[in-house]
């Protein structure tokens, strides 16, 4: 269908009454469409979504010959041709080829990984079918299908309202941010918010034949530049200019002797190259993905990579009281009907105001308790509903039994109990008996209702419950133990936030209006009183984000748990924005973490996950760095000493790409998560790495210095460079065994793919040094194990301790 024909199809909806669309899709306002009429549409129209772009395979295989480390493969591959260096040329064409292969690979699985997460995102609808409501996958939407939308809603589909009234925001679409009010007849358009309201609408297109042509998609997982990224670039700049200082003064020596520039221009590119983070987007394409996926089998599902870095540095969780700490399910644990009334009354009559399509916690609540009872609505004809807000405090049907209108009540106590007329005294009475309930955690609504025109009358007090998880408070002292602050955040009264606090073993509970009365006379003791307690009650959403950026401005990394539509900008200010199980799609969409099941076991695992891709981070840099220093010094030093270049083009090339690859392996290591939030203040552990590399080097200059005299390497350069090709490579696989370890090396066992990479690398290493490549000629078995023994002694030795003592001494233990 081309743009017209579907602008067309938009209009002649909007122009026809609900009820004539109903009539034209062959819709049933009672019992919407059935499965089967469903499927046969769907595989009619299609999938609800736009199909994406996609780039071709072959130019995403190509990118992977543009960019810094395949620049000076290509240049080196150059310099080899000119040079007639036939053996070079071959390695460096091979490596490169090896290069864009592995990075394309790895790439297609975080691709496919990420795209596995994205499905398991998509937005729900509400739609009925069979007679039935039941959530349906937006994309599996029809035209003809009815679909229940409220506040929160992303809209799924252009729809044409039934019944019911909204105000929406089209901003995404339109650009313009006021919000619209829709009300029956009047369109819907894909990818608009619901703000406020709710209603019942028919689908009239979907996918690409909707007014805008907007995808079902609608939860994107936003990925600015992470943490690690500016940590890193700024690593690498430093070493750039090191080893950019070192090769400096490499070609000023050798232009003041003499040499010719076509022999020393190539050790300078490799010099360089060792500074280069050749494997760095692959293996934290990997880290990433596999800690996601990993997050993902645990009940996570993240949405923005940067939140799993962001919660390996997080000390405060501020964790809505509802489905986090609590079961998130309200049962109805009795009633206080007033005089002439019954428990029956309560439960009946607040049954009538509830809307089972919403799916409100507190409206099954008194739905389950009222099947369960046996107190059947009859020939209750629903006339209208007004769904809960927060102006309103209340829900209010207007029901038609028996030809007599009925309007049903409940919402906060002190809201229902003044617009039935009773007095302050009355009201007084009630909160004191509410305030006893309380006492043991239950929370209560009044009920009331009038007949035809009479004046509304309290019928009762619901008591409703929503027990804590049994594993709630054992959690909470998990996170207690990785020195992280758990705050309740509830919107319960203080006496039940008292309660809950106190099974679930926190302490002070503070009441949020007083926080609001606090800000307004100064910053300094509003941020006292946030840090001081364990959380707040009588909490708007507006009180979320306030407690967020409180404890950010005091320098606090901070966790935010919600699921509604006004969570969202506490949600989306929060480093980690987690939308709890059940959340609303705006919730989702402002969150960096979605979790689907309940409670706080799948928190602790986004901390402990995160804290390990830290950890496999710290190692590479440490790594990174210190073997930076070493090599390029070790050349550099050797050549000012010797006057000669003791590694070729070659051995530096094929030496990076071995050990560079190796470490993609760290992506799947066993490592200890620190009991401590991180930071990404890594500066005392850079100087940590520069003096492992300082003492690397000076051990590798002896040993060098050893094999020069012992085995007379200054006479045969083919012989010289397989020794410091070996020597480098050794040094370089302890070297991971060691760093990967802030304590002892021994304290944990590296996980099985790098201990298989290390293997391999090592087997891979011997090989070349006892058949020789290019310019490296085959050495003695025994001058190999002579190197591989010295370079185990030496890193796991006194290099290790060296290295516990500095990171104890430099306070990153």
């Amino acid at each position: 269908m081309d743009a017209a024909t579907s602008s067309g199809s938009a209009v002649a909806a909007a122009e026809a009454t609900a009820a004539q669309t109903l009539a034209a899709l062959g819709a049933d306002r009672e019992r919407g469409l059935s499965s089967d009429e469903a499927a046969a549409r769907l595989r009619k129209d299609g999938a609800n979504e736009v199909p994406e772009k996609t780039r071709h395979p072959v130019l995403l295989f190509l990118r992977h010959f543009w960019g810094l480390s395949a620049w000076m493969l290509e240049l080196i591959a150059l310099l080899s041709y000119v040079l007639r260096k036939q053996a070079d040329l071959r390695v460096a064409i091979a490596l490169l080829l090896v290069n864009a292969i592995l990075g394309f690979v790895q790439e297609q699985r975080a691709a496919a990984a990420v795209a596995l997460l994205r499905r398991r995102l998509d937005v729900q609808a509400r739609a009925l079918r069979d007679g039935h409501w039941s959530p349906v996958a937006a994309r599996s939407l029809v035209k003809g299908d009815l679909v229940r939308v409220r506040a929160g809603d992303f809209v799924p589909a252009d729809m044409q309202v039934v019944d019911g009234a909204l105000k929406v925001d089209q901003s995404a679409l339109t650009g313009e941010s006021q919000e619209v009010a829709r009300r029956v007849d009047e369109m819907l358009y894909s990818g608009s918010t619901v703000r406020d309201g709710e209603a019942t609408a028919v689908v009239t297109a979907t996918g690409v034949q909707t007014f805008f042509g907007r995808t079902a998609q609608l939860v994107e997982g936003a990925q600015p530049k992470m943490h690690v990224e500016e940590v890193i670039a700024r690593v690498v700049r430093w070493l750039f200019v090191i080893v950019g200082a070192m090769v400096a003064l490499t070609l000023g020596v050798s232009i003041y002797q003499g040499l010719p520039l076509a022999d020393t221009l190539p050790i300078a590119l490799v010099v360089l190259m060792s500074a280069v983070p050749v494997a760095l987007p692959v293996m934290f394409t990997v880290s990433m993905a596999l800690g996601s996926m990993e997050l993902a089998r645990k009940g996570v599902l993240i949405t923005r990579l940067g939140a799993v870095e962001d919660a390996a540095t997080m000390d405060v969780l501020c964790a809505d009281k509802t489905g986090t700490l609590t079961m998130n399910r309200l049962s109805l644990a009795g009633a206080l009907p007033q005089p002439d009334f019954t428990e029956a009354d309560v439960v009946r009559i607040g049954a009538l105001a509830s809307n089972e399509a919403n799916a409100d916690p507190i409206d099954l609540a008194f739905l389950r308790a009222a099947q369960e009872r046996g107190l059947s609505s009859g020939e209750a004809v629903v006339r209208s509903f007004v769904p809960f807000s927060p102006a309103t405090r209340r829900t209010e049907a207007i029901v038609e039994i028996d030809g007599v209108a009925l309007r049903c009540v409940k919402g906060a106590l002190r809201t229902v109990a003044a617009a039935a007329g009773l007095g302050d005294a009355a009201i007084a009475a009630l909160e004191q008996a509410a305030n006893a309930e309380a006492a043991r955690g239950v929370r209560s609504l009044a009920v009331a209702q009038a007949r035809g025109d009479e004046p509304l009358r309290l019928v009762g007090l619901a008591l409703l419950h929503d027990a804590p998880r049994p594993d709630a408070r054992q959690l909470i002292d998990a996170l207690r133990a990785l020195g992280v602050r758990v705050k309740m955040l509830t919107g319960d009264s203080l006496p039940v936030a008292r309660e809950i606090a106190r099974v679930l073993g926190l302490g002070e509970i503070a009441r949020a209006p007083e926080l609001r009365s606090l800000q307004q006379g100064g910053a300094a003791r509003a941020a006292e009183v946030v840090a001081g307690a364990d959380g707040f009650a009588e909490v708007f959403p507006e009180d979320k984000f306030r407690v967020v950026t409180t404890l950010q401005a005091a320098g606090r990394v901070v966790a935010m748990t919600g699921d509604g539509v006004n969570d969202a900008p506490a949600l989306r200010q929060a480093e980690v924005g987690i939308a709890v199980s059940g959340a609303t799609d705006v919730a989702k969409g402002a969150a960096s973490a979605v979790l689907t099941t309940e409670g706080l076991a799948n928190i602790v695992d986004l901390v402990r996950i995160g804290r390990s891709i830290y950890q496999r981070v710290l190692t590479w840099i440490v790594n990174k760095v210190s073997r930076t220093i070493m090599k390029a010094g070790l050349v550099v030093v050797a050549f000012l000493v010797t006057g000669k270049f003791v590694i070729s083009a070659l051995g530096m090339v094929l030496l990076v790409f071995m050990t560079d690859f190796v470490k993609i392996a760290l992506a799947t290591d066993r490592v200890r998560p620190s009991t401590a939030p991180e930071t990404w203040n890594i500066g005392p552990l850079v100087r940590v790495a520069v003096a492992l590399g300082l003492l690397m080097l000076a051990e590798a200059l002896a040993l060098l210095a050893f094999g020069w005299h012992r085995f007379a390497l200054a006479d045969d350069p083919g012989r010289l460079q397989a020794f410091t090709f070996q020597l480098l490579l050794s040094f370089a696989l302890f070297s991971v065994v060691s760093v990967r370890e802030r304590r002892a090396f021994h304290a944990s066992r590296p996980g099985t793919a790098l201990m298989a990479a290390l293997a391999a690398d090592a087997v891979a290493g011997v090989l070349v040094g006892l058949v020789g490549l290019g310019e490296l000629s085959p050495m003695p078995p025994g001058q190999i194990a002579l190197l591989y023994g010295c370079a185990a002694a030496l890193v796991l030795g006194p290099n290790d301790w060296v290295k516990v003592v500095l990171t104890r001494w430099v306070g990153a233990a």
